[in-house]
């Protein structure tokens, strides 16, 4: 029945024990009202820091030669494949290079597509030794292009202070190095100019 010692006991347990806090008067006050609203101190959770997965540095990168291509692999003969690739890549890329197709839209995709084994030509340098060397692009950095020549040498060409020329399917387009300076991660999302000054 309500009102017996029992549930007297019973009430004042748990209200001592969700308001501990709260003094025994106080509690006791608060049973001769009609509502009681109880308190509710929640458990603070610890919070899991999530490890970050840490790659390799620039010094660790150098020092383990992940990048670097090894003397047997630098022949000419093994990277014509990944020249038909490209060239297959491109097309698609371009819709198939057609005579009639406009070819500021070529050249607009042709600044943000991925170089690697593309056919390139040195046409103008500001230093004369450069000119006229042709390969096919192993490695793309940001100031850089590695090149495989058909003689199996490998060219480190500077971006800076060059123009140059690749071709395909009758198509002529000229890469002006000293506004190439991007990786070809960042080139994808880069807005291009399609009006500037031109120089080396």
């Amino acid at each position: 029945p309500q009102g017996s010692e029992k549930d007297k006991t019973f009430v004042h347990a748990f209200l001592k024990r969700s308001m501990p806090k709260m003094k025994d008067e106080a509690i006791q006050d608060m049973l001769t009202r009609k509502a009681v609203v109880l308190e509710h101190y929640p458990k603070k959770k610890t919070k899991q820091k999530r490890k970050k997965t840490k790659g390799f540095t620039a010094k660790q990168r150098r020092e383990l030669r992940l990048f670097e291509i090894e003397p047997e692999q630098q022949r000419y003969a093994i990277f014509l494949p990944l020249h038909e690739l490209w060239k297959q890549y491109i097309r698609d890329l371009c819709h198939g290079l057609k005579p009639d197709a406009q070819p500021h839209v070529i050249q607009s995709k042709l600044l943000k597509a991925d170089l690697h084994g593309a056919i390139v030509t040195v046409t103008k340098s500001k230093c004369p030794s450069y000119v006229g060397i042709t390969g096919i692009i192993l490695q793309e950095f940001k100031h850089i292009f590695k090149i495989i020549t058909k003689e199996d040498k490998l060219k480190v060409v500077p971006k800076l202070n060059n123009v140059f020329s690749l071709e395909l399917d009758g198509f002529i387009s000229y890469i002006y190095g000293s506004k190439f300076l991007l990786r070809a991660s960042e080139r994808s999302a880069k807005k291009f100019k399609l009006k500037g000054s031109i120089d080396l």
